[in-house]
């Protein structure tokens, strides 16, 4: 796995022997960040089920500010943070070793953008998704990006979260949803 942008653009990511990962291709994380655009520059990033962190270090080599990694296998968060190490982002991110369900409700925001990359078929995913739009942790108009399995229905709006594109690559489907504002804001 290459980085495909910005200032590490061409550096390998690495991965545990045996782990059982579904990377990201690079041809879909060039797109996804097609997708996202500038939205990226300067943004706190938050990288759910991390893997090998590369959609939350792609977005640090596209100038954002700051990334929060989620990832439950210890192998998978150790490979993460030698990958950070690896391409001199180590100041730039934290790794949290957690079930997502769980560091959604305890992380401090607000991020600009969240990236999801789950287990294909993962039991849950949906009321993540849907959890994303609590209080204080994505910003007004921030994005989320759910990569998901082609065959997967995924619905127009979770809470707050209203799907803004979706892009098939294959047996890869990305979904854009854009935060809206909240009963309360003004």
């Amino acid at each position: 796995m290459r980085i495909t942008g910005g200032s590490a653009r061409g550096l390998l990511l690495t991965a545990p022997k045996h782990a059982a990962l579904r990377p990201t291709s690079d041809k879909v994380r060039n797109a996804i960040f097609q997708l996202v655009g500038a939205l990226v520059e300067e943004a706190r990033v938050l990288d759910l089920y991390a893997g090998t962190g590369a959609l939350g270090i792609e977005a640090l080599s596209r100038g954002a500010a700051f990334a929060e990694f989620v990832e439950q296998d210890a192998r998978l968060c150790q490979a993460i943070r030698g990958n950070l190490e690896r391409v001199g982002f180590a100041e730039l991110g934290r790794v949290h070793r957690a079930k997502v369900e769980t560091a959604v409700a305890v992380l401090e925001g607000p991020f600009r953008l969240a990236l999801m990359d789950p287990p294909y078929a993962l039991a849950g995913v949906p009321a993540v998704v849907a959890r994303l739009t609590r209080p204080g942790l994505l910003e007004r108009d921030a994005l989320v990006v759910w990569e998901h399995s082609s065959r997967d229905k995924i619905e127009e709006y979770y809470g707050a979260l209203s799907m803004k594109t979706q892009r098939k690559y294959g047996d890869t489907s990305v979904s854009l949803f854009v935060m809206q504002a909240t009963e309360g804001e003004g």
